[in-house]
């Protein structure tokens, strides 16, 4: 797939449309369609409305209007009724605007029927989050796993991607049409190219793998940091680090894994992970290529998650963090990893808010400002000392001529003890249980 969203074929000649084509700067309206009488909804309407607005501004979209639109009952056909219809017609006039995101799930037929009434192109939920992944992937697996996605995505509106179709629909009746051989065609190459991504993710997935037996093996803790798009995590990871890793006020800032080495109060050196910031109703064709991102957390010893605490929905997206971790099995699962919660963004509280944090604040918690600095090294104690928590000592019996395993140990862990035998060392090593495995496995 180019740059600018048109599929290739192997001679370099442009394939099928997609449902890229958005230009940057492009004026934009965003509407939240918020189903009222519905039940209590887990998150404030206007809350849901700006992250529509910042999910719309990480593809530099420029978001000239905005509102909530109440609906009682969806309309099959347009999702939106006659009259919100004709104010968002009146609202993109005025403003000129070419896009509209709706934050919500829009079928193929609401999709073509609501650009055909706005005389502008329309994306949903999903095509505006696969839009921002396509741009934010970086890595071999992350490019594969959106291509992939988004042509699972275009192959449901192949009726609406083809233009030349409203005059080429026709024949007779049983036997269709140009317009439907099209589709046919543009269907199998959508299935063909997906077959050849398939296999490229294998070979890459097994790649990951080997490299992930190799990362288990080395002699160092892994930290994670997780938790909802535009917590703060690259920020913190940026100040723990040193390091320049994009950081910008936009959701879905990061999207590949970012690993760096760091040091910790009583611990020399540490594995730091960036990793891909969570999001609400993620769409289905990106679970995929969400969860390979986070496979990396499975591997870390210590789990921190950055919540922005400052949120008007950060106990909504706590509950959203907790959910992926628990699908993952890292939360009630069977590898139980400790999870250290950074409350982010406390410069940004009242002071009566800040002080009510502050006084009910939790031992495994700890309130900073990635920003500031403020709170980063009690963060870090709190780290060391969960990761050291796990460490014991352990007695390593080695052979008198294994000069390799004695000196792996007194480099990756802390020799206290020996004991010197006829044929043999036993070595009083004090390591945590992970780095224990990983010399087992030498």
């Amino acid at each position: 797939m180019s740059r600018d969203g048109t599929i290739k074929d192997d001679q370099g000649q442009p394939g099928f449309d997609t449902v890229r084509g958005i230009r940057f700067g492009a004026k934009a309206v965003v509407i939240l369609p918020y189903k009222d009488g519905q039940g209590k909804e887990s998150r404030d309407p206007e809350a849901r409305l700006a992250e529509a607005i910042g999910l719309a501004q990480a593809i530099y979209l420029n978001v000239v209007h905005s509102e909530v639109i109440r609906i009682r009952k969806a309309a099959v056909g347009t999702l939106l009724g006659k009259g919100q219809i004709e104010r968002i017609t009146a609202a993109i006039a005025a403003t000129e605007a070419e896009v509209v995101v709706i934050d919500g799930t829009v079928s193929p037929i609401q999709q073509r029927n609501l650009e055909k009434a706005f005389s502008s192109k329309v994306i949903d939920r999903t095509g505006l989050i696969l839009e921002i992944f396509g741009e934010r992937a970086t890595t071999a697996e992350g490019t594969l796993q959106v291509e992939l996605a988004h042509l699972s995505y275009q192959a449901s509106r192949l009726v609406r991607s083809w233009t030349h179709l409203e005059r080429q629909r026709g024949g007779f009746g049983f036997l269709g049409g140009p317009g439907e051989t099209q589709i046919e065609a543009d269907r199998r190459q959508i299935r063909d190219r997906m077959a050849r991504l398939k296999d490229d993710l294998e070979g890459v997935k097994r790649t990951r793998g080997l490299h992930r037996l190799r990362r288990q093996k080395a002699p160092y803790p892994v930290v994670a940091l997780v938790g909802y798009t535009n917590a703060g995590k690259s920020t913190l990871f940026n100040r723990l680090t040193g390091a320049e890793v994009m950081a910008e006020d936009l959701l879905f800032a990061t999207l590949d894994p970012t690993m760096r080495a760091v040091s910790l109060p009583g611990i020399e050196k540490v594995i730091l992970s960036d990793t891909v910031g969570f999001v609400s109703s993620l769409p289905t064709q990106l679970v995929a290529a969400f969860r390979a991102t986070l496979e990396e957390v499975l591997e870390a010893d210590v789990i921190v998650h950055v919540r922005d605490i400052a949120h008007p929905d950060s106990a909504a997206q706590k509950g959203d963090v907790e959910k992926v971790l628990r699908d993952l099995g890292v939360i009630d699962g069977d590898k139980v990893i400790p999870i250290v919660t950074a409350l982010n963004k406390v410069d940004l509280l009242e002071p009566d808010q800040r002080a009510s944090l502050l006084a009910s604040i939790g031992d495994d918690e700890v309130a900073i400002s990635a920003v500031s600095g403020e709170g980063v090294d009690t963060l870090s104690e709190l780290v060391a000392r969960t990761l050291q928590a796990s460490t014991r000592t352990h007695a390593i019996r080695l052979s008198q001529g294994d000069g390799r395993r004695a000196a792996w140990l007194h480099q990756h862990g802390e020799v206290v003890g020996r004991r010197d035998e006829e044929d043999a060392v036993v070595l009083q090593v004090r390591m945590p249980d992970e780095v224990k495995a990983r010399f087992d496995a030498l």
